[in-house]
């Protein structure tokens, strides 16, 4: 199991929500490209997945597109997928290798819930890195929401 980033990171980030989901339903959310485009981003942003071949190695490409028609694109390779419990992407934002993200991702089952936590690490400080932990907040609010209504 490989962790942490393989750059030094300049800013990071921990969350984590709890589901009533079980994990297994929980994990399906962030691998089956369907589900997760009804829940990826920040409130009132959609998401396009272009690519998720979800296999170590396999490309991971998406684009969220704000009210204002801002798009963020966002390009990556899947390093670890162990279901139910782990999700390991790298990544690039706006398709710039030096803004490097690095995502670990766990599912772990906590009596009957589903505790998720993401923690994300950055090769770069910026606003994108600043405004995270809000648009982290609203997205996992948002699967939250997706859960409970499956």
């Amino acid at each position: 199991m490989k962790t942490g980033a393989p750059f030094p990171p300049k800013a990071n980030l921990v969350l984590t929500r709890t589901s009533d989901a079980p994990r297994k339903l929980v994990f399906k959310a962030w691998i089956d490209p369907k589900q997760l485009a009804e829940w990826w981003g920040p409130r009132g942003v959609t998401t396009t997945i272009r690519e998720m071949d979800v296999r170590p190695g396999g490309a991971w490409r998406y684009t969220m597109r704000a009210p204002d028609g801002s798009k963020y694109p966002f390009d990556g390779v899947y390093v670890e997928v162990s279901e139910p419990e782990r999700l390991v992407f790298d990544g690039a934002i706006h398709g710039s290798p030096d803004q490097r993200v690095w995502t670990e991702v766990t599912f772990a089952e906590k009596e009957d819930k589903t505790e998720v936590t993401v923690r994300q690490m950055y090769s770069f400080e910026s606003d994108a890195t600043r405004g995270a932990s809000m648009g982290w907040n609203q997205q996992l609010d948002r699967l939250m929401e997706f859960l409970a209504r499956l």
